[in-house]
């Protein structure tokens, strides 16, 4: 079947895309010039508005992940934009529609192929900035507080690294499940970044004693902490966990991975869970469009609020995974062409 190119398509002969030449430093990411893509079977072609920048992109191009591409590849996994073309097989969108999508790779183009049924329509109320920032951090996010774990109203939920990304959607969705949130990060801008969305109260870990201020906080412990950060900061999140609390392990982005002593565990019935949202979304897709959709019902009623992400031309996507690397930029970022 053919396509059906739409009015607004982009129309020059090739459409600039981020390549990662090789696995390795970041200078062997280079701006490039690629065909314009024409949908297949199944496929649609998105007129990219907003590119969201997530910490593992980095470490992707860098060879430092488990899943390590065949290079050269686009990098990039979550988008938002408008259909410009499609395949005459595919009827959930149409040429025009706004749309979101997790692509896995090569979300970093001016124009990229997705396939239809990985689409999502943008809601109403988001710009593309927000919906191309959204999935993964959101998703992963609700994915832990409500699939790996269940949080209650009024239970204390200890975020960490909560200026970033995930950290700041993690302390939305836990506002929204009626949690109380205090907010862990190194910088007063990433501080901030947390109270706007709801934090109850902040710690400055780098400067403040991270178990001793959870403690005093919570009044004797927190019931949760969610841990996208690792390294040093991981051992006193989990002595801040009252009886029975619930350690929620997402990453590692301060660098190294975590050691902590189980005897912490064990003696106070405490409960260590791995957090892999992306392995679990590929493997269950029809559970992870429900989790979808429960998180665009949740943004309409009100319930979640997504932030406007820095936005930066598509030229600095280096500069933009290099400050995500070293946790000099707070928030989300996205790229626009």
């Amino acid at each position: 079947m053919g396509p059906s190119p739409g009015a607004g398509a982009l129309v020059s002969p090739a459409v600039r895309a981020v390549v990662c030449r090789e696995l390795g430093p970041l200078d062997h990411v280079v701006i490039e010039e690629r065909p314009t893509p024409v949908p297949g079977p199944g496929q649609v072609v998105v007129d990219v508005r907003a590119m969201g920048v997530n910490y593992v992109d980095g470490l992707i191009c860098q060879g430092r992940y488990q899943m390590k591409p065949a290079t050269p590849y686009v990098p990039g996994g979550e988008l938002a934009g408008v259909v410009s073309a499609l395949s005459d097989d595919v009827t959930r969108v149409h040429v025009g529609d706004r749309v979101m999508a997790m692509t896995g790779f090569g979300a970093f183009a001016e124009q990229v192929l997705v396939s239809g049924t990985s689409l999502e329509p943008v809601p109403a109320d988001l710009g593309f900035g927000q919906a191309a920032a959204f999935i993964q951090s959101y998703s992963t996010a609700w994915f832990t507080l409500t699939r790996r774990i269940s949080v209650h109203e009024g239970e204390w939920v200890l975020v960490l690294g909560a200026g970033g990304g995930i950290g700041l959607a993690s302390v939305d969705v836990a506002v929204a499940l009626g949690a109380r949130v205090i907010a862990a990060a190194s910088t007063p801008e990433k501080l901030e970044a947390a109270r706007s969305m709801g934090a109850t109260a902040t710690i400055a870990y780098e400067d403040e004693d991270l178990k001793t201020r959870a403690r005093d906080i919570s009044g004797g412990g927190v019931d949760v902490v969610v841990d996208p950060v690792g390294g040093r900061h991981s051992e006193p999140a989990l002595r801040a966990l009252r009886k029975f609390g619930r350690l929620c392990v997402i990453g590692f982005a301060s660098g190294p991975i975590a050691t902590v002593p189980l005897n912490q565990v064990l003696l106070n019935n405490r409960t260590v869970v791995g957090v892999d949202w992306g392995m679990w979304a590929m493997g269950d897709l029809d559970g992870n469009r429900e989790l979808l959709t429960e998180l665009v019902d949740l943004v309409e009623q009100g319930r979640l609020h997504p932030t406007a992400p820095h936005e930066r031309p598509l030229d600095e996507a280096v500069a933009v995974m290099a400050g995500l690397l070293d946790r000099s930029l707070a928030g989300k970022v996205v790229l626009v062409p």
